[in-house]
């Protein structure tokens, strides 16, 4: 077998959560990723019918069945990912039952899967569902995106449409928006349900007074996703306070979305 800690999931997985601590966006072990992986990823690194443990999810994901990820552990602080990887990460598998992670690696300090991997897990049925490519899920708590929720009204279309005038790109990189869910307790299968049904209509789902959930066919997507608002949510907040003379008005939204022959949400500029 190969060094796993060489494989490019496990390396990719490392340096991004280096750098997501080192944007702010991951303070402490808040935070959490999953990856889902092919089978034939694993072959040459890890013996799959090896099983070291296996560890209740608390709900049902029968739909993800005999499928893999490597997920951060709960408790785990994001700098020490890189430094520490079988202690931070875990690769799983569902079993048969769709209640049970079966562990095949990592978490070797006795730990396990992060608690928000409800919600992981339901936005990853949902995603797999509407697009077979989406792979990562990620969820942080960026500075700006956070401060945002305390001074526009928690709804999907102020959200999106904010966004959208603070920043040319926003359209163009998610041009159905963004889904707000009002504040809720975190790591419970509630908020995960709730966050699963945003994600029908959206790549982004933002937890007011808390962070933001970013999916993506690989890690760069929803790295990228949840870095675009980020940037927006702060030359939002960076001109808050001064008298604005100009904005990129609906209308130029518009001739962005036909020049980019975007399908965008369009109730959201009517």
């Amino acid at each position: 077998m190969k060094n796993i800690l060489e494989a490019p999931f496990v390396v990719e997985l490392c340096q991004m959560c280096s750098n997501m601590y080192r944007l702010g966006w991951d303070e402490r072990n808040g935070g959490n990723i999953s990856y889902l992986l092919e089978e034939e990823q694993l072959k040459d690194y890890l013996d799959v019918t090896r099983v070291i443990k296996e560890i209740p999810t608390g709900f049902d994901a029968s739909y993800l069945i005999g499928r893999y990820f490597i997920v951060t552990g709960t408790g785990k602080y994001f700098k020490n990912v890189e430094k520490k990887p079988e202690e931070s990460l875990g690769i799983i598998r569902i079993k048969e039952d769709g209640t049970t992670a079966q562990l095949l690696w990592g978490y070797s300090d006795g730990g396990k899967f992060t608690s928000e991997l409800p919600a992981h897990l339901l936005t990853h049925i949902t995603r797999l569902k509407i697009d077979p490519g989406n792979r990562v899920v990620t969820h942080c708590h960026p500075d700006n995106i956070i401060a945002l929720t305390y001074v526009l009204p928690l709804e999907d279309r102020e959200f999106s449409r904010t966004l959208w005038q603070f920043e040319t790109e926003c359209i163009i990189v998610f041009p159905e928006g963004v889904g707000v869910l009002p504040w809720m307790v975190c790591g419970t299968n509630e908020i995960g349900q709730a966050t699963a049904e945003k994600m029908k209509d959206y790549r982004i789902v933002i937890w007011a007074h808390h962070g933001i959930y970013g999916v993506g066919k690989d890690l760069d997507e929803a790295f990228g996703l949840i870095e675009t608002v980020e940037k927006a949510a702060r030359i939002y907040l960076l001109t808050s306070h001064l008298k604005r003379i100009n904005t990129i008005t609906n209308d130029n939204l518009k001739e962005l979305a036909k020049a980019f022959k975007l399908n965008y949400r369009k109730e959201f500029l009517d």
